[in-house]
């Protein structure tokens, strides 16, 4: 491993914002640190930047402890949250502050910058400031600063929260395409799931100062360890009475986490669900949002509310509509873990879903 944290604990007060956190990143990748506010991501980057001193553990950059290592000797590179540039500097002398302080040659400096203006695509805007730039070109100068004097491990805090959301997908897709391509050991810190999904080649989940799991997006995703990250992971309804649904037995579980994506709703005309349709049970629709591209479409069955994504393709429903309603799967949990639940009756059956 790259990056090791090893038994980390750190605490404000009473306040626990590391409990030990244990975790390794390999040379190259892109690692996301996910989980909601207060959860310790942000106390995590700040020991690895050495910005905050864990009260025990070890933290190790290419085999080196470096707990007792200054910020400026450990070979990081840091993108702030506010982009951090010089108001009064030009994007050039943004670039080169660093290198200047590390007394490099002139002609070092300025063939380091051309080759950062390329690499970011910011070729041509030398002479500006950063009010005559964009929030995506903003960001684009901070990376760039921060790759300046080569370093080995790259971190960034809330990459892209201050920019609008278009722009923000767009950067995501560039960031990764960047940190691959320079192959810098990069953490990124974030309460977006949908920014660690698609920019990180892993994602370590926090909650309440420990953490919950690591490993790749679609692993999370897919097999979520704890009954935390099967809830915040995805779009979630967690509910109680699970085993009175078709298919579900009751267990010594204390809930369900049910996802859209496990929820199939239809009409008794719909020749394409006709060899599961004497499984499901009836529900009635609550609620419709429109969201872009798909509905979502909450349905009431007995006491339980669902919800369940439905393409713009399909026939139009309404409020109040009444439906056949299957759920295919669940995740059931109890105090530390999370289960993947299959619907029993449909075990065999063919799924024909659009």
């Amino acid at each position: 491993m790259y990056v090791e944290l090893k038994h980390i604990h750190k605490t404000y007060g009473s306040y626990k914002a590391s409990e030990d956190i244990n975790i390794g990143i390999q040379k190259g990748r892109l690692a996301a640190l996910l989980g909601p506010s207060g959860s310790g991501k942000t106390t995590i980057l700040r020991m690895i930047a050495g910005l905050e001193t864990p009260d025990s553990g070890d933290i190790i950059i290419d085999g080196r402890r470096v707990n007792d290592i200054s910020p400026a000797e450990r070979g990081i590179g840091f993108v702030f949250q506010n982009y951090a540039l010089f108001r009064y500097m030009t994007v050039y002398e943004n670039l080169a502050f660093g290198l200047e302080i590390k007394k490099l040659p002139k002609k070092e400096i300025k063939e380091r910058i051309s080759e950062l203006m390329e690499l970011t695509g910011l070729q041509g805007l030398e002479k500006r400031y950063p009010n005559q730039l964009s929030g995506g070109q903003r960001q684009r100068v901070a990376f760039a600063r921060a790759l300046a004097p080569n370093p080995s491990l790259l971190l960034l805090d809330e990459p892209f929260a201050a920019i609008d959301a278009k722009i923000r997908g767009e950067l995501r897709s560039w960031l990764r395409d960047m940190i691959h391509k320079v192959g810098i050991t990069s953490i990124f810190v974030t309460h977006d799931q949908d920014e660690a999904v698609e920019a990180a080649d892993e994602i370590i989940i926090t909650n309440k100062g420990r953490i919950e799991q690591a490993g790749s997006p679609l692993d999370i995703y897919k097999n979520p360890e704890t009954p935390f990250v099967a809830e915040f992971i995805g779009e979630s309804s967690k509910i109680d009475g699970y085993h009175q649904l078709k298919g579900f037995e009751k267990g010594s579980y204390k809930g369900a986490i049910i996802r859209p994506e496990f929820v199939e709703s239809f009409k008794s005309d719909n020749t394409k669900f006709k060899d599961i349709i004497n499984h499901s049970e009836e529900g009635t629709i609550e609620d419709i949002s429109f969201r872009g591209n798909c509905l979502e479409v909450k349905l009431r069955v007995g006491d339980i509310l669902l919800t369940t994504h439905r393409s713009l393709e399909r026939r139009p429903v309404a409020i109040g509509e009444r439906m056949h309603v299957i759920v295919y799967r669940m995740y059931a949990y109890d105090d530390e873990k999370s289960y993947l639940l299959e619907n029993k009756e449909l075990i065999g059956k063919e799924m024909v879903t659009f």
